[in-house]
């Protein structure tokens, strides 16, 4: 049996990529991004049953790396956590908020696929459902840090869920309006002024 032919996958993947940053899924059309990849219709469909499967395919990668990152910050048993580790993880200074900007920004265009062009797709609510995980991995830390009176500051799940809601929003923006990473730098700054986590929950500076 012969082997299947991957060549063309990447040709593929870089058309559609370029037609769903362009156009959103949505007005995508196949067609075109089968000539701009100079492959037939068939060929598509040999290796994604519809526009949808393509999109999810384009945005794959970027989907795992996120996914990896919540699942390095879901702890279960904070019993190894220390004292200090729990306040730290709330700390979110200028580095470490760069450190994410520039993360997003390696992976830009499935990025910006995500949070701006995947409407009618799976993803359709991925700014949502990104800050409900992101809530879901990191609320634990704020319960432990309460339980060992850490803080004093009593917050609800939906509170923490709707402040990180805010806070995102201030990540996603710039990406959806095509800053660069010097623009991504200066708009650094003021989302660390803007949000300061150690003063919300009463946690004394590091």
């Amino acid at each position: 049996m012969a082997k299947p032919d991957h060549s063309l996958d990447p040709l593929i993947l870089a058309s559609a990529r370029r037609e769903f940053l362009e156009k959103g899924f949505e007005k995508a059309s196949l067609k075109r991004i089968c000539e701009n990849a100079n492959v037939t219709t068939g060929a598509l469909y040999k290796r994604y049953s519809g526009k949808e499967e393509l999109f999810a395919a384009v945005v794959a990668d970027t989907v795992a790396d996120l996914n990896e990152i919540i699942a390095q910050k879901s702890v279960t048993d904070f019993s190894q956590v220390s004292d200090e580790e729990l306040v730290k993880a709330w700390d979110m200074d200028e580095d470490y908020m760069m450190w994410w900007f520039r993360y997003l920004d390696e992976r830009h265009d499935g990025f910006v696929l995500l949070v701006s062009c995947a409407e009618n797709t799976r993803y359709t609510n991925f700014q949502h459902d990104w800050v409900e995980k992101m809530t879901q991995a990191t609320y634990g830390y704020y319960q432990e840090a309460r339980r060992r009176e850490l803080t004093t500051v009593d917050m609800s799940e939906a509170e923490i869920h709707i402040l990180l809601t805010a806070f995102w929003a201030t990540i996603y923006e710039p990406f959806i309006h095509g800053y660069n990473l010097e623009q991504l730098e200066s708009h650094c700054k003021l989302v660390c002024k803007l949000f300061d986590w150690y003063r919300i929950f009463g946690f004394s500076s590091p």
